[in-house]
This record gives structure tokens, sequence and C-alpha cells, in this order.
């Protein structure tokens, strides 16, 4: 019996890209099986015969999966690569493996990232199901209020949207600048950057320190390791 996989499947499991960005990939002509380029979805095909490339360059399935986290300096871009020549976080994790990130961090904000090349386990965990907490630290300019927390906690408005709500708590005031822990379990575009805009406060610097139960610990800007077993089986599990 001949064993068929799903194009779309078989291309996140190669991560080239998550299956939604793999359909688009298709529809917009840029893959192409056995030398015919492919624009339907649903197409199937035998990984261990057909070739397939993307760009005019072949994607084969990973012999093994990596799992990798990083701590994103600010100044860098979670793309392969950039249209504005910007430095990416692929500049930093030196791997010959074809990595995409889960969920992204915009080019201003640092801190934990989470690389691989394991599509099927990116997809569930960004799936909104999974309702994955993140954990960011902003350094907000000067003293906010308790009635700031309050609002943030309920959900901002921005441009007739409402915000989702967070779990906001200060950590620290130091006389010009607030720390606070700004939890949420969604990824809207410039979220958190947002919902403080939205009642007047800058934004000096955001961090992000948790993804579930993965925390950045004691990573250097721009350092990586591998996820251990314990940290890919919580996100796994949706924790």
């Amino acid at each position: 019996m001949v064993r068929q996989m799903r194009l779309n499947k078989f291309l996140s499991a190669s991560g080239v890209a998550s299956r939604r960005k793999a359909d688009q990939m298709i529809l917009a002509g840029e893959v192409e099986v056995n030398g015919l380029i492919v624009t339907e979805l649903g197409q199937k095909i035998d990984e261990k015969k057909d070739l397939v490339k993307v760009g005019g360059s072949e994607v084969r399935l990973p012999l093994s999966h990596v799992y990798i986290k990083l701590n994103k300096p600010k100044g860098y871009a979670c793309t392969a690569s950039d249209e504005k020549g910007r430095k990416t976080i692929y500049d930093l994790v030196k791997t010959e493996e074809r990595l995409f990130s889960i969920g992204r961090l915009d080019y201003d904000t640092e801190g934990l990232i989470i690389l691989t090349n394991d599509g099927d386990f990116a997809n569930k965990v960004a799936h909104p199901n999974f309702e994955i907490e993140k954990e960011y630290v902003a350094t907000v300019v000067g003293a906010m209020k308790e009635s700031e927390f309050a609002v943030l906690r309920k959900g901002v408005v921005v441009d007739g949207e409402r915000m989702p709500g967070a779990k906001i708590k200060p950590v620290s005031f130091d006389g010009k600048v607030t720390k606070v822990s700004v939890i949420i379990d969604e990824g809207k575009n410039r979220q958190i950057r947002r919902m403080f805009e939205a009642i007047g406060r800058e934004i000096k610097l955001l961090k992000r320190v948790r993804v579930g139960a993965v925390k950045l610990g004691g990573l250097k800007r721009g350092e990586f390791r591998d996820l251990r077993e314990d940290e890919i089986s919580s996100l796994m599990e949706g924790k």
C-alpha cells in the first residue's frame, strides 16, 4: 500500500511553513511536485518518491525534529528573510535544519521565542484552543495607577476593537519606570503595545519571559538551547 500525505502537511512537517501558510503558498503557485506547479489544495504525495520543491529548492522531511528556545534580542526580525534587509533570528541560530518560529515577536520586542522543524508540534502549540499563556515584562515610562491596571485587565478598545483582557500586576517602580507583568493567551498583532498606547502609556522595553511552562531562564540575549523533554511535553499538553 502506497503511503500518502497531504501536501500541506508535508510542507509543514518539513519545516517550510504552517499548514495554513503552506496552503497559501500552494494557491500562489510557489510549490511544485515532480516538476509540475500545484495550485489546488488537497493534493496527496508519496513523501518517499515524489520530488517537492519550493522556490526551486528541494524539500525533504527532517531526519529528526529540533526544538529550540531563543532569547531574541531587540532589533531582529522573526522572518527567514527580511525585505528591509534587517537582521533576523535565523542569523543567530545556526543549524542546517529549516526552522520556523511558533508565533512571533515584533522587531522591537525581545525575549523567549520557540523554533522548530516539527510542523505538527507547531500547529498544535499555536492553536487557539490551547490558550497557552504568554508572559511579558513591560517597562513603562512613569508610575502607573491601579485604575490603569484595572482597565487593562478588563480589555481596552483600540480602533473599535476590544483587546482581550490580560492578567496584569506591577513588578517594580524605580522612580522613573514601572515594570509590569502582562499575561495573555492570545497573540494579536502588537497586542500589548497597542493596549498600553490606548491608555496613553509608553513602553520603553517589552520582553517575553514565558510561554506556557517554558521560561526564558538564564539565556543571555542572542543565546539559544534545545528544549528539554519536559518542556516539549508541557507545550504538547497545552500547559
